[in-house]
């Protein structure tokens, strides 16, 4: 894919009146957002380049500590694992995610800015309905990792964070955060005015790009947050108008039950997946993690994959044992990119599915349980599991209220299928940082063990409360004005 730079911040740094002449004619044409094709080129950087997944997985209860004989670690995991704030701003760091995403979101305001500019915009409209959607995405995901949770019918006074909607003109402008409720009325509003100008024949490879299936995910998952849960199913619905959603989902118990190690690392990032919906090439080290000390190890493994979940069958993902307790779902492939041709060095880079097929069906699931519609809660939870589990049988393996009730101790409808929900998505989404998500929306306590050298071992807990929950931004945004969060 090509991708068009433009210095952003460039011209604020000549600040004298007698390049005033100079700057008037532009010294390089490529940076001349001009035409339909220029526009498109500048939106594949308007998505965030960089990986949210480490921090917010190390900090979900989807690690664990495998003891001191686990000899590696890496800083960018480890500090979130105990909740601390990290400092630097190399891959894989909440800083680093802050910073990609305001990038993505500079390359969204570029684009429409030279959108506003043109004369004829039929053409523009396809591309204008991206960088909506790609700037209200990198917002939303900002506002959730770096705010508190918005609070549906509560208090949303809270500070948010920063929603910019025009390039960037001078070194360290002064913005302010706004609150939680101002952001997401932003989001929408941007969710609302892009969604029906995406057309997928705009673009060669639609799964690199906001298509229409990807919008309407994505639209599910902020109206999650919100729980304007009509709309969450309406979005859902939408993405399959046949409800074809077991054709489209993940195959762990079909086709990807026969994959070798390497035919699964290449398949669960691939555009062809079906379950794919929308893909971010992001600069990250998370595929080297799989034998770090603080992840996914044995005891966590057996409790998600080693015993029956509520259905009274066990998942069949693919779980691969590097050397107890060393434990990964074969799903990250890193492409190492050198700097030359002849260089030896280079940096690591991970597709990401972002959004997914999986994800809007099982929240079509949450949002049929919360408005008390059990049945198409059942059926959507059946389909979920029917590609998870082996000689799935609709008659004795399928999920009933029954067992919900029996499983979970439970007497609540409700509460025994959010209690579904919430498991299934838990196993689905390990290693890929969405449990996180859950754990805010639901205001979970989060407790990690820790290991000493002999053996013995201790609780930590992140709980409801606690302003950890929020992780840290850069410290130079305080050159813009901005307060960091409380410690």
């Amino acid at each position: 894919m090509k991708k068009i730079y433009i210095p952003f911040l460039a011209l604020a740094l000549v600040s004298t009146g007698g390049c005033k002449k100079f700057l008037e004619h532009s010294p390089d044409q490529r940076t001349q957002i001009n035409s339909v094709d220029k526009v498109a080129q500048l939106l594949t950087s308007a998505y965030p380049e960089s990986n949210f997944i480490a921090f917010a997985e190390a900090a979900s209860d989807n690690m664990e500590d495998k003891g001191p004989q686990v000899t590696n670690q890496e800083r960018f995991v480890t500090l979130p694992y105990f909740w601390q704030d990290n400092p630097d701003n190399s891959q894989d760091t909440p800083t680093d995610y802050w910073n990609g995403s305001y990038a993505a979101i500079a390359a969204a305001n570029e684009a429409l800015a030279a959108i506003e500019k043109a004369e004829d915009k039929t053409a523009y409209q396809p591309y204008k309905g991206e960088a909506l959607l790609a700037r209200a995405y990198a917002h939303f995901m900002l506002v959730t990792l770096y705010s508190k949770v918005y609070n549906p019918g509560g208090d949303n006074t809270s500070p948010g964070i920063p929603y910019v909607t025009t390039p960037e003109k001078v070194v360290n402008g002064q913005y302010t955060r706004g609150t939680v409720a101002s952001v997401y009325a932003q989001i929408e509003k941007d969710l609302v005015e892009g969604l029906p100008l995406i057309k997928n024949s705009a673009y060669g490879t639609p799964k690199y790009h906001f298509n229409i299936a990807a919008a309407h995910a994505f639209a599910a998952r902020f109206y999650l947050f919100k729980k304007d849960y009509a709309k969450v199913i309406e979005h859902v619905s939408a993405i399959s108008s046949g409800n074809a959603f077991a054709g489209i989902i993940r195959p762990w118990s079909t086709r990807y039950l026969n994959y070798s190690g390497a035919e699964m690392y290449t398949n669960f990032t691939m555009a062809t997946e079906p379950s794919t919906l929308l893909l971010i090439e992001t600069a990250s080290s998370w595929a080297r993690t799989r034998t770090n000390r603080y992840g996914f190890g044995q005891t966590l493994n057996n409790a998600m994959f080693g015993i029956a979940n509520v259905t009274g069958k066990r998942w069949v993902h693919s779980v691969y044992n590097y050397s107890v307790p060393n434990y990964s779902l074969l799903k990250w492939n890193e492409y190492f990119v050198k700097t030359s041709q002849n260089a030896t060095i280079g940096e690591p880079y991970t597709i990401v599915p972002v959004l997914t097929t999986d994800e809007a069906l099982i929240n079509r699931a949450e949002a049929y349980a919360a408005t008390g519609q059990n049945e198409l809660a059942i059926q959507d939870l059946n389909t979920f599991a029917s590609t998870r589990l082996a000689n799935y049988n609709v008659v004795s393996d399928g999920l009933t209220l029954t067992k919900i009730a029996s499983y979970y101790g439970t007497s609540d409808v409700k509460q025994g299928l959010i209690y579904t929900v919430l498991d299934f998505k838990k196993a689905e989404f390990v290693m890929e940082g969405l449990r996180w998500f859950d754990i805010l929306r639901y205001n979970l306590p989060v407790k990690h063990n820790v290991v000493a050298a002999n053996g013995s071992s201790t609780t930590i807990e992140l709980k409801a409360d606690d302003p950890r929950r929020l992780f840290q931004m850069p410290s130079q945004v305080e050159l813009s004005g901005i307060s960091l969060n409380p410690r």
